[in-house]
């Protein structure tokens, strides 16, 4: 029998054999979401009595699995595209979360049986929305990258939110004993609304502050190993500094860090080599830690709680669902009336199906204590234990793996046969660009044969013209896409120009206020394209920048370029 050290590593080889075996069988089988499946063979492992050995606490999710997770998810986010969609994101996450909370603590009350203060942490509890199984499919299927952004984001703030919340109703229960019903008096809702508040702004700063410090370090150090440690020591230190010694938010410290490292981390701090080493590290890391949490989810689910209290969960599952768009049709709604981009009602559908309930509400449940304070038996323990785990069920594997079927019922998904050929050529084409420059590099340190570099070059430049005509024609072919592309290159160009502007301003090459204006002029392109324009049209450039006004005053002739001529 293993003892020592030798015991956790066998059972945690056994969690990641189950998770392999899965694998296998979920490549065999195609289009079907990895996490839900190793949440279904962790319940299977459950019911048959098969012990793995794995020990889930609330510890272990918030302190070693959740700060990975939430620091990959943050640094993979778009912030100009998560800036585009602030408002809806924000709505649902903030006063959509306080809202959704609220009603169904209300309702719950009647609904469960239970006292007031008892539904509302309930509520708190498994109201936070965990979407990695939606992404993934998202991903798989091509869904729209605003869809993506709106889900995504909506979750790593409302995480943080939730995550508050929680803990001061979690601390008014312990006060009061929660077995009878809390007077919700303006005194007391000012006093929680102040605490959520300096939770959450706290933990935004501390996350924008270590970020910062290590983005500035980051960009005088060109050492690629290094830098993907100072981001493991960012991901943990932010999480830890905010959340055990300055008592604030340490979801969001973690959230703010990532997107800091992920944006303009990425793009002014990170050379290719390292931005390779950072972003391919946290993927896998992410990758092994979801792999390790489903299962575990799956393995530590109480079974017979979930039958003692079955009647409970099927109440609690379509008040979820119903709370959930509630809250998200009225809000979006409202948000559009003052915003030119609405979000569509598609995409509002996909956003309230979509709202899956995983690791968050776990981890919170997970961390209710046996008893109170004072010795007594902590209430409706059992209950809400039951109520989370077979909430969070029902959301990753029914309403997980009815998500394909809805994106296709509702059209959205966005990758037609020309989007995939189209991938396919410049894939292809970027091969090819390698593989010439690849053969120019041996062909100069004389590794190749004069005879032999022509040869390859050859046939490597024939299939270059032939990829660059099937490109050509595809996009004649199809407007559409050559107009998202345009787009979506000139977004790129744009966020390079800004960059370069930054660097002069911080270089002395240009005035801070010349600079300011010509990053404003940036900016107001980026607004265009986001709002579905271009900037660029055949005829010749369709934004007139203000350097050509200026330099027309003192009697340059600056003439747009000629795109006729051939």
């Amino acid at each position: 029998m293993a003892v020592g050290i030798a015991a956790p590593l066998i059972d945690l080889l056994s969690v990641f054999v189950l998770a392999a075996l899965v694998g296998v069988v979920v490549a065999k089988v195609g289009r079907f979401p990895y996490t839900i499946a190793l949440l279904i063979a962790g319940l299977g492992a459950s019911v048959l009595g098969v012990e793995l050995g794995v020990e889930l606490s609330h510890d272990v999710i918030l302190l070693v699995l959740l700060p990975p997770l939430l620091f990959e998810g943050a640094a993979t986010t778009d912030l100009e595209e998560l800036r585009s969609n602030l408002a809806p994101v924000l709505a649902l996450a903030v006063p959509g979360l306080l809202t959704a909370t609220a009603v169904l603590g209300w309702v719950g009350q009647y609904a469960f049986g239970f006292p007031l203060l008892i539904a509302a942490l309930f509520a708190a509890t498994v109201l936070p929305t965990d979407p990695v199984s939606v992404l993934a499919l998202f991903d798989e299927l091509g869904a729209p990258d605003r869809l993506a952004t709106l889900v995504e984001g909506e979750s790593l703030i409302n995480d943080g939110v939730g995550v508050v919340v929680f803990s001061a109703l979690l601390a008014l229960v312990q006060e009061t004993g929660g077995g009878g019903d809390v007077a919700f008096s303006p005194t007391l809702l000012v006093e929680l609304g102040r605490g959520i508040f300096v939770n959450s702004v706290g933990g935004a700063l501390v996350g924008l502050a270590t970020g910062y410090l290590v983005y500035r370090v980051m960009a005088v150090l060109d050492e690629h190993m290094t830098e993907v440690v100072l981001t493991v020591v960012l991901t943990y230190g932010s999480f830890l500094l905010a959340e055990h010694y300055l008592g604030v938010s340490g979801v969001i410290a973690t959230v703010v860090a990532g997107l800091v490292i992920g944006n303009p981390g990425r793009e002014h701090a990170m050379s290719s080599r390292t931005k390779i080493s950072v972003f391919n590290t946290w993927a896998t890391a992410a990758f092994v830690v979801n792999t390790f949490v489903f299962v575990a989810i799956g393995t530590t689910t109480p079974v017979g709680d979930l039958v003692a209290h079955a009647g409970l969960i099927l109440t609690a599952i379509p008040l979820v669902i119903g709370v959930r768009a509630l809250v998200v049709y009225p809000l979006t709604a409202a948000v559009n009336r003052y915003r030119d981009i609405s979000v569509p009602l598609d995409y509002q559908h996909v956003m309230v199906w979509g709202g899956l309930h995983g690791s968050i509400p776990i981890a919170l449940v997970l961390g209710l204590p046996a008893t109170l304070p004072g010795g007594a038996p902590f209430p409706y323990h059992s209950e809400l234990r039951a109520m989370v785990f077979g909430v969070a069920a029902f959301s990753l594997v029914v309403q997980g793996l009815t998500m394909e079927n809805l994106l296709q019922r509702l059209g959205v998904i966005t990758r037609p046969d020309a989007v995939e050929l189209y991938q396919l050529l410049v894939g292809r084409a970027r091969a090819v660009d390698s593989a010439l420059d690849a053969a120019e590099e041996l062909n100069d340190r004389g590794e190749l044969s004069p005879g032999v570099y022509e040869d390859l070059t050859d046939e490597y430049e024939r299939e270059k013209a032939a990829l660059d005509d099937a490109l050509r024609e595809l996009l004649d072919d199809h407007p559409e896409l050559r107009e998202e592309r345009l787009r979506a290159g000139e977004r790129r160009i744009l966020r390079q120009e800004k960059s370069a502007v930054m660097d002069a301003i911080q270089n002395g090459v240009v005035a801070s206020d010349v600079g300011e204006q010509l990053v404003e002029e940036i900016d107001l392109k980026l607004d265009r394209i986001r709002s579905g324009e271009s900037t660029v049209r055949d005829e010749g450039e369709s934004y007139e920048e203000f350097w050509r006004q200026r330099a027309a005053e003192f009697g340059l002739d600056t003439p747009e370029p000629d795109t006729d001529s051939e």
